[in-house]
């Protein structure tokens, strides 16, 4: 129970890490000239709704990674996918945002997707019904990864 309650923390602590990284770029991203001007999707949701919906999918998949980890047989594996979604999942809000480099954008977030998607399918088989708590998070970054495509497409 120790242990858990351990892992579960340094999971909760660096996905929320990794929120505060990227909001370093997004905050001053969103209110600048560049996005604002930008024409965004009609299903875009308003602004709040990023911060609620990304403190809702980092608690997710806390949850769902400390479950994992529980019933992990190959923890080095599990470490890797996390690390690679981690620093895709942080990356995106300096390309998009700083860099203004939509492309490079819309690459970043499909990978980030599919290895999400991958964390999940190769857990199916172990946490059974509980992968659902990672089908938030997959919602999620396919509606994030529509924002960008569009952005580029119409842009």
């Amino acid at each position: 129970m120790k242990k858990t309650i351990i892992v579960s923390l340094a999971f909760l602590s660096l996905n929320f890490l990794a929120l505060a990284l990227g909001g370093l770029f997004t905050a001053d991203g969103v209110s600048s000239e560049w996005y604002q001007t930008l024409n965004k999707a009609p299903w875009t949701p308003p602004g709040w709704v990023f911060g609620v919906a990304w403190t809702f999918l980092m608690c997710c998949f806390t949850v769902f990674m400390t479950l994992r980890w529980s019933k992990d047989q190959d923890r080095k594996k599990t470490l890797i996918l996390y690390g690679i979604q981690w620093i895709l999942n942080v990356s995106w809000n300096p390309i998009f945002f700083y860099f203004h480099q939509n492309l490079l954008g819309l690459i970043d977030i499909t990978l980030l997707l599919s290895v999400v998607i991958v964390v999940g399918i190769t857990t199916l088989r172990t946490l059974r019904f509980h992968t659902l708590w990672i089908l938030p998070y997959v919602l999620w970054l396919m509606i994030a990864t529509s924002l960008n495509a569009y952005i580029l497409f119409f842009n």
